[in-house]
């Protein structure tokens, strides 16, 4: 069905309506109206990195793992399967008459918000801090979910519209100040190509203000830009009670009438929260006009009829037992092992079964499920944690030791100055010495750094680990045997120990309920890890501006003034791949404009057989005001075999060659251009770490 002869249907419905029924659809938990036969409906379900709050689902890795697969073609899979599982969980949900929350198809993810401090709690839902890497991957999920067919297999929601990303402790009261400039540059693009490329169903507004503008009832963003430059015709959302924030927090209203008047004048068609249960009030009192409720009301059943909810449709056959299927499963499996990043290897991984007898999996980490899914997820039938993976892949061949080492967390900041010694220090130094090897597991989950609230209050105040981990890692590292760090977190940490002195380290985000199975395997080397890094790690947060500091002036890989401990873009194989030479030719459109270019990049893998992902840069060299230092512009999964050469050809749109004014205007200003090509950033830090340096040519138009 096209959105034109839905929106007519759309129409047609809410015209019998009366103004109490339409203000009763606006909720995000909209009732029955059952003499227009309308079943009631609950907006509110979320499918970050797999459906979830709804029971049994399979759970991919958190997306900020995904991210580090630089692979489109995942995430479309993964959004496929995620809106093929919601399928066909509302059919059996609604069937059954069970419409409640987190029931519904209208699916409150991606978060393609810009993870531009590691420090901001909610960062490990997004795809890291480049914007041209978030809308690749955001693009592809929503066309996953939503699918190609005559009607919407489930509709997406791009979130947090715009220019968020912490603090979470003043989230309701905060008012990011953003230029035209990085708005243009960095906070928007992932939207607008959500929006134009994806045709993404529905827009979820942040909490705070920017640039003194709620989020849920913006001007310039919601109208200027949203439903004007891009030519979005989907509903909006609010997050959830944020317009409550106008009056109680905000105070650009002085109370819940007013609020909602401000709101749905401005676009925000349905409430997650209760304020909108004032709109008849507002609608009596004479503040606010029907039109604007029916404005609403028919952008959220032009939704419901994409999806074909009054219709019998091909969609209503999607069983129950594609659920948790091999087949779901294995693109589960194929997440985790293209998200694992190696950060370092002295040669130790990876490990050879047939030496190791002993073998020590130390942690708070090791053993603990809550490091497997990070936060907004549903529930697996089974979870294979590190230790279990392990155990599981050396089966009676080798002996496991386990020794949760210490607490994950002390809530005393004096814990380093009272103790000398890991909570479970004679443990550990006995399976340490009884061992060939150490696996040391350490990190973060949920409850340490995610959203406000959900983690207390969110957001870490450091890139240190907790105390306690700080001491176990110090510990072990003295003990003298092999060690290999797994850090499970969903954000940069810093690693400044481990990278002098652990003899392999291995970021693992949240890597899914079933990632200890893919990470052992890693280990054992029976596939390259493959990850790259989504986000800079950077050495300390004394390399960072002020958190609440919306400038993008050195924050991350494209504005960064110093040298970081880990670039974005960079991650280790097995193999040893590299770019040999880089060929570019311009393209033209009909009317002999210039459109882009094509490039031809030669690769080569001198090591063992592997995946890699080659990425693409572009520098503008002679406009001032262009990006400080250069920006993604394309990437691609190389699968190499050993001694193997490749012709990679990759398309580069008009797009990359644009730059932003002070004014927020996006044009073609430069007319000499460096692109890149390597399997990491064309930084001396990357070269350094990977031995290789990127090749490059010169584009002038």
């Amino acid at each position: 069905m096209n959105r034109a002869e839905a929106k007519k249907r759309a129409e047609a419905l809410v015209a019998q309506m009366t103004v109490e029924e339409k203000a009763s659809q606006l909720k995000f938990d909209s009732p029955a109206i059952e003499r227009l036969h309308i079943p009631e409906y609950n907006w509110w379900n979320e499918a970050l990195h797999g459906v979830a709050r709804a029971g049994t689902a399979t759970m991919f890795p958190q997306a900020i793992g995904m991210a580090a697969s630089f692979d489109e073609e995942l995430l479309f899979a993964v959004g496929d399967c995620i809106g093929t599982e919601g399928r066909a969980k509302y059919n059996m949900q609604s069937t059954r008459g069970d419409r409640d929350i987190y029931k519904g198809l209208t699916f409150w993810s991606p978060n393609v918000n810009i993870f531009r401090d590691p420090r901001w709690g909610r960062g490990h839902e997004t795809y890291g801090e480049d914007p041209y890497l978030t809308a690749r991957m955001g693009v592809q999920f929503v066309k996953g979910v939503q699918g190609d067919g005559e009607y919407l297999k489930a509709a997406a929601c791009a979130k947090h519209f715009a220019v968020h990303s912490g603090p979470e402790p003043q989230r309701h009261t905060f008012n990011a100040i953003a230029s035209r400039k990085d708005m243009e540059e960095t906070y928007l693009p992932a939207f607008e190509a959500c929006v134009k490329e994806a045709k993404v169903e529905a827009i979820m507004g942040a909490y705070n203000r920017t640039n003194d503008e709620p989020c849920c009832a913006h001007e310039v963003l919601m109208n200027e830009y949203l439903r004007g430059k891009w030519g979005f015709e989907g509903h909006y959302v609010s997050d959830c009670w944020a317009i409550k924030d106008f009056h109680k927090n905000h105070k650009v209203t002085a109370r819940p009438e007013e609020s909602v008047k401000l709101a749905l004048e401005k676009g925000c068609d349905v409430n997650c929260g209760c304020t909108y249960q004032r709109i008849l009030d507002a609608h009596k009192e004479g503040i606010l006009d029907e039109k604007y409720i029916d404005r609403a009301c028919v952008r959220l059943f032009t939704t419901r009829f994409l999806l074909g909810l009054f219709d019998k449709t091909e969609l209503d056959d999607i069983p129950y037992t594609v659920v948790e299927s091999k087949e779901h499963i294995d693109l589960a499996h194929k997440a985790t092992r293209e998200s694992l990043v190696l950060l370092k290897n002295n040669g130790i991984l990876p490990l050879h079964k047939d030496k190791i007898k002993n073998i020590a999996v130390i942690g708070p980490n090791a053993n603990s499920r809550d490091a497997l899914v990070g936060n907004y997820h549903g529930t697996s039938s089974r979870y294979i944690t590190v230790l279990e993976g392990i155990q599981d892949y050396l089966g009676d061949d080798a002996r496991v030791w386990y020794s949760e080492g210490c607490h994950k967390w002390r809530e005393s900041i004096e814990y380093l100055s009272k103790h000398d010694k890991p909570d479970q220090f004679a443990e550990t130094q006995a399976m340490c010495e009884l061992s060939d090897v150490v696996i040391l597991v350490l990190g973060l989950d949920e409850w340490l750094e995610g959203e406000e609230g959900d983690a207390g209050p969110g957001d870490k105040t450091s890139l240190l680990l907790p105390a306690p981990q700080r001491m176990l890692l110090d510990w072990v590292l003295g003990i003298g045997k092999p060690v290999v760090l797994l850090n499970m977190t969903g954000s940069a940490m810093d690693l400044r120990v481990a990278d002098a002195k652990a003899d392999a380290v291995v970021q693992c985000w949240y890597p899914g309920a079933r990632g200890g199975k893919d990470i052992a395997e890693m280990l054992f080397g029976d596939y390259s890890p493959s990850g790259k890094l989504p986000l800079t790690f950077y050495e300390s947060t004394e390399d960072l501006p002020d958190f609440c500091d919306y400038s993008m002036k050195n924050r991350t890989y494209r504005y960064f003034e110093g040298t970081p401990l880990y670039p974005f873009g960079f991650g280790l194989t097995y193999g040893d791949c590299f770019a040999q030479s880089i060929a570019a030719e311009k393209t033209f459109d009909a009317d002999g404009n210039f459109d882009g270019a094509v490039l031809t990049v030669k690769v080569k893998n001198n090591g063992k057989v592997t995946e890699d992902a080659l990425q693409i840069y572009i520098k503008v060299e002679n406009y001032p005001l262009a990006v400080r230092n250069y920006s993604l512009c394309g990437f691609r999964r190389v699968s190499l075999a050993e001694n193997e050469e490749k012709e990679i050809r990759i398309q580069l749109d008009k797009r990359a060659f644009t730059s932003v004014d002070e004014d927020g205007n996006r044009a073609v200003y430069g007319d000499k251009f460096t692109v890149f090509a390597a399997f990491a950033q064309p930084d001396a830090r990357s070269e350094a770490l990977t031995g290789h340096k990127a090749v490059s040519t010169e584009i002038v138009l």
